[in-house]
């Protein structure tokens, strides 16, 4: 393995190699095991998240797979975040930035160690792209595999029992983890198959078996991430994203994964192929379909295939599975037009996600258009101002907000959340007090992939860096208009200016120590992936 064969030639023949060789005897591994190519599996299994409580049994099975195939598995941990259980508290701070940990963990094993190649073995929201990035980093030899969705919920049998939804797996509902999961098979990253054979199935562990044997086959083919994370294999996701109607968040995942992998893409991507890119599915939460309907209708391969018949896709783009795309959907179909549409007969035009501009969001904002009704895609009202989500989920239980109003809350964006907290308890207390459809919600936050209504975020520059959202006051008229792709405050540019020139950012809202202190200080804009960069780099 290359943990020996690659010490320095000075150290040859030293007490190095053969104590790096005692150590790994010291676990119980033999001298035939320890000559093979040795493979990480990096399992994210946890007790805390659904998605990834079943993860040793597909970590098991990708064991399997290599040792199968003439590899030395060797599996190590790294932390997963669970975002309903992170929600409405100030947990939520540290689900995005646990991707950036989980990055540099994969990266620190990885290379302290001197491993041959990875299985990343993952599940939700931010622990995919958080590995994805560790592969694009590292360039080894490295593939993905998901824990599968839940199966389709279904109603509790009797009021004792509490929730709806059954078992492992990620949320049933096209939210960022599954949306993340069908990122990593267009990209390229994972083995067809891997966004949707629900968690429970036997055929996601023989998925995972397959998932062992292929990586000792790149590892001797020599392929690796970098080969496939090309401009066309992400033109590709962000097509199948906004076809999906994926979550908002696959657009810093993206984005953030492209820096890693040193391809140029930016919000002005999104827009111009979500504006070409009709939507053929309706899955929750903005429909009644979920993720066990696109594996039975046909999975990826056959919304991709549609695609295909209008010149949507690069179908010449590699995968590791050794296949090009167009190799991958050929003689795919759908099996349930209500759950894949023909091309021909899309849910609508242009794709899930839109990417607003203005006064308000120069650098641009996100907003999920698949689960906004047809009655806010045009909408002007007064500002009701917060700089804290709990002040806004307060003030909206409360009866204090009004049809119409424009909800407003910053200070909530990457550096000055800090963390870029998910503002689905807000949006929650929206349809809880019967709003939904009557007032908007704009924030330098984010949103769950499981939101729906007019929301609209990721609003850049944040309020702390002096976007303009910072200095919207009580009763400014807020204007947008998501068929032109505009967000505005209704002041003059003077005004603008007038008002920033007297606003300072203060300090953070709550004192920050530890990690979040770090991650303030480095983390970037909302607009550029909220990646974290060392100043001056």
């Amino acid at each position: 393995m290359k943990l020996i064969d690659e010490m320095p030639a000075g150290i040859k023949g030293s007490f190095q190699p053969q104590f790096a060789e005692a150590l790994l005897m010291a676990l119980g591994r033999t001298r035939e095991e320890i000559a093979r190519p040795g493979v990480a599996i990096v399992n994210s299994h946890n007790e805390l998240v659904p998605g990834h409580i079943h993860l040793n049994d597909i970590a098991s099975a990708v064991r399997d797979g290599i040792v199968s195939a003439g590899g030395t598995a060797f599996e190590f941990p790294t932390i997963a975040v669970c975002d309903g259980l992170a929600m409405g508290h100030s947990g939520m701070r540290y689900s995005l930035a646990s991707r950036e940990l989980i990055a540099a963990s994969v990266e620190d094993m990885m290379l302290a160690h001197n491993l041959d190649a990875m299985v990343l073995v993952t599940g939700c929201d931010k622990i995919t792209p958080g590995m994805m990035m560790a592969a694009a980093r590292l360039d080894i030899p490295a593939i993905i595999i998901n824990g599968g969705p839940m199966v389709s919920p279904r109603p509790a049998p009797d009021e004792s029992m509490s929730g709806h939804l059954l078992g492992c797996g990620a949320c049933p509902a096209m939210a960022t983890a599954n949306s993340m999961a069908a990122m990593a098979e267009v990209l390229g990253l994972a083995l067809p198959w891997n966004s949707c054979i629900p968690a429970p199935y036997g055929r996601r562990r023989q998925l995972a078996r397959q998932t062992g044997v292929r990586i000792m086959e790149l590892l001797r083919e020599g392929i690796t991430p970098g080969q496939v994370l090309t401009p066309k294999a992400f033109e590709n996701a962000i097509t199948v994203g906004m076809t999906l109607g994926a979550s908002s968040n696959i657009t810093i995942h993206l984005m953030a994964l492209a820096n890693e992998a040193r391809v140029d893409i930016d919000l002005d991507l999104f827009d111009e192929i979500g504006r070409r890119t009709p939507r053929l599915c309706n899955f929750s939460p903005g429909g009644p379909y979920h993720i066990q309907d696109l594996y039975e209708a046909g999975g990826l391969q056959a919304v991709m295939a549609e695609l295909a018949k209008k010149n949507l896709l690069h179908l010449d783009a590699s995968t590791l599975s050794g296949r090009t795309i167009g190799e991958i959907i050929q003689g795919a179909q759908s099996t349930q037009p209500e759950v894949i549409r023909s091309i021909n007969e899309p849910y609508s035009p242009e794709g899930g996600l839109a990417i607003l501009r203005g006064n308000l969001a120069p650098d641009g904002a996100v907003v999920k258009q698949s689960a906004v009704k047809p009655e806010m895609f045009q909408h002007s009202g007064p500002a009701r101002v917060f700089n804290i989500e709990e002040d806004a989920v307060r003030a909206i239980l409360d009866g204090q907000i009004r049809s119409g109003d424009v909800i407003v809350i910053r200070y909530e964006g990457p550096k000055g959340g800090p963390g870029f907290r998910e503002m689905l308890t807000a949006t929650r207390a929206v349809v809880t007090a019967g709003l939904d459809g009557e007032v908007a919600l704009i924030t330098d936050g984010r949103f769950s992939g499981g939101t729906t209504g007019a929301a609209i975020g990721h609003i850049a520059p944040e309020a702390i860096e002096g976007g303009p959202i910072a200095v919207v006051e009580e009763g400014d008229i807020i204007e947008i208009d998501i068929p032109a792709r505009k967000l505005d405050v209704k002041l003059s540019r003077q005004e603008i200016e007038s008002r920033l020139a007297h606003w300072s950012p203060g300090a953070l809202k709550k004192e920050v120590t530890g990690y979040l202190q770090i991650y303030s200080a480095l983390v970037t804009s909302a607009s550029a992936g909220a990646v974290l960069r060392v100043p001056g780099s």
